[in-house]
C-alpha cells in the first residue's frame, strides 16, 4: 500500500508541476498518467470522474485528483480508509507545485511585473493554455491505441455511444460559443437532458 501512496502523490505532483492553464488543462495530463501510463483506472472510470468533477463545487482539476486518489486505492483492494487516504495524497500533490511556484512568482512578480520578457512570457502562455483545454476535450472523446507505427482511433462508445450523445455535446458547444452561456447552465443542461434521454 505504501508503494501505491508513494506512486500516487509521486504522479499527481508531476501532474501539478508540469500543468499551465487551470484544471481543463490538467485532465489530458490525469488521463494520460492515470489511463495509459499507469493503467489504475480505466477509460470509462476515468470519464464518470470527469462528469463528477464537472458538477461538484471546486476547482475540476482538483476534484479530479481526489476523485482519482480514492478510485486507484479501491480498484486495488484497499479499504475505505486506503481510499481517503489516496484522495488525500493526490490532493495534496497536485496543489502543492503550484503553491510553491506561486510563493515563488508572488517573491518576484513586485522586480519583475514591468519587465518586457515577463509580459511576452505571459503572453505567450496563452495558446498553450488553448491547446491544453482542447487536448482535454479530445481526450474524452477519441481514443487512440498505438499497434505499429500508424495509430487506430476511434470514438470512445462510453461517452458517445448514439447519434443523440452527439447532438447534446453540438448543443451544448454551441449554447457556450453563439449564446455565450454560462458554464454551469451549459453542465447542468447537458446532464438533465442526459438523464432524461439515458
Amino acid at each position: 500500500m505504501i508503494g501505491l501512496l508513494g506512486q500516487l502523490f509521486y504522479t499527481f505532483f508531476f501532474i501539478g508541476l508540469f500543468n499551465f492553464g487551470g484544471g481543463g488543462a490538467m485532465l489530458s495530463l490525469i488521463q494520460g498518467q492515470v489511463v495509459t501510463t499507469h493503467p489504475w483506472i480505466s477509460q470509462a472510470e476515468f470519464t464518470d470522474i470527469v462528469a463528477i468533477s464537472q458538477s461538484t463545487p471546486g476547482p475540476i482539476g482538483i476534484n479530479c485528483a481526489t476523485y482519482v486518489g480514492y478510485e486507484v486505492m479501491q480498484n486495488a483492494g484497499y479499504g475505505a480508509f486506503a481510499g481517503i487516504l489516496g484522495s488525500t495524497l493526490a490532493t495534496l500533490a497536485v496543489v502543492l507545485p503550484s503553491f510553491l511556484i506561486f510563493f515563488l512568482i508572488i517573491r518576484a512578480f513586485n522586480k519583475f511585473h514591468e519587465s518586457r520578457a515577463f509580459a511576452d512570457m505571459m503572453q505567450a502562455m496563452r495558446p498553450a493554455v488553448a491547446g491544453l483545454i482542447g487536448a482535454a476535450a479530445l481526450v474524452l472523446i477519441f481514443q487512440v491505441v498505438w499497434n505499429g507505427p500508424r495509430p487506430e482511433v476511434s470514438v470512445l462508445q462510453e461517452n458517445f455511444p448514439d447519434w443523440k450523445a452527439w447532438a447534446i455535446f453540438a448543443v451544448a458547444f454551441l449554447a457556450g460559443i453563439t449564446r455565450r452561456a454560462g458554464p454551469i447552465a451549459v453542465i447542468l443542461g447537458a446532464a438533465v437532458v442526459g438523464l432524461v434521454i439515458y
